[in-house]
């Protein structure tokens, strides 16, 4: 999704009392177009919720990515561009990243991970930083952490922010095939429990009518043979084959609710859930305190 968030609760009101141009303008094109085919605001509205930008480069990130080694992986769909830190760590962490970010946003933890000894890898998804595409949904991009994870072979852990933790336990990606399956060690950063409420606030932001939203729907079921829905995190986390798994979710994030990171707590047995206050959705990533927790929960041994 290319725009602002929409508010904290699917059916509360959007986060801007006057809405700025750029949404207004893009609530008068759907308008106009489901007036004349619903077929046509659907293929405008899932081209928006499917195109990520690609923003430009903040400051700090080539020095997070300077230690690292770039290599690619080859898909069905493209190269997926890596990048590895310390690869004679003692342990893999793969690092996930979320909508509109790229590996290099997790250079303060992934130093911190080699300062603790582990191998460190961090991918660009597909239509994300020097990945191939323009275009990606939820399945494309598990599709592309089962690539890398592939290539890697043994993974210790894995820290997985936003959508990168719903492609990653919600798909879900699958660890470790050649040992036991079970992934040891996964930390879920700011990640949202529902997809269906995802796209709900897509929706409401931009007053998509709702035939446009039931085709939307209708579109994921023909293309996956699943709903929407089942690739929620309150459904399959439960399931996913995690030794421990730790949830991260700050009581001030305005991209994915609070509620829905206890949803998910209460409907995965064995999660730890630990909430945080004032670091919105992006901060809780680069936070120290929770960085350092981050590190204690992998090199713990139990």
């Amino acid at each position: 999704m290319t725009i602002p968030t929409a508010s904290a609760t699917p059916s509360a009101p959007a986060r801007y009392p006057s809405p700025p141009p750029a949404i207004r303008l893009l609530r008068l094109k759907f308008r106009v177009l489901a007036a004349l085919s619903t077929e046509l605001a659907f293929g405008a509205a899932w081209r928006l919720f499917t195109s990520p930008r690609r923003l430009p480069p903040k400051d700090w990130e080539p020095a997070a990515l300077a230690e690292a080694r770039r290599f690619g992986v080859a898909t069905a769909r493209g190269n997926v561009a890596a990048y590895e830190w310390n690869p004679a760590g003692r342990r893999t962490v793969l690092l996930v990243h979320g909508w509109e970010h790229r590996a290099s946003f997790w250079g303060q933890l992934a130093r911190r991970l080699v300062a603790a000894g582990f191998r460190v890898v961090a991918l660009d998804a597909p239509a994300h930083g020097a990945s191939d595409g323009t275009r990606v949904t939820l399945p494309a991009y598990a599709r592309a952490v089962q690539a890398v994870a592939d290539e890697l072979g043994e993974v210790y852990g894995v820290v997985a922010h936003s959508l990168g933790g719903a492609a990653t336990a919600g798909v879900p990606v699958r660890f470790n095939q050649r040992q036991d399956g079970v992934l040891p060690r996964l930390v879920l950063l700011a990640v949202p429990g529902s997809t269906t409420a995802v796209a709900q606030r897509f929706a409401q932001l931009l007053h998509l009518p709702a035939a446009v939203v039931a085709r939307m729907a209708r579109y994921i079921r023909e293309q996956h043979g699943r709903d929407a829905e089942s690739f929620s995190l309150i459904h399959t986390g439960r399931a996913f084959p995690a030794g421990r798994a730790l949830l991260f979710h700050d009581q001030d994030d305005a991209s994915i609710p609070f509620a829905e990171a206890q949803e998910i707590a209460a409907n995965w047995p064995g999660l730890e859930f630990r909430a945080t206050s004032g670091l919105g959705h992006n901060r809780i990533m680069r936070d120290p305190a929770v960085l350092e927790q981050v590190v204690a929960f992998l090199e713990e041994q139990r």
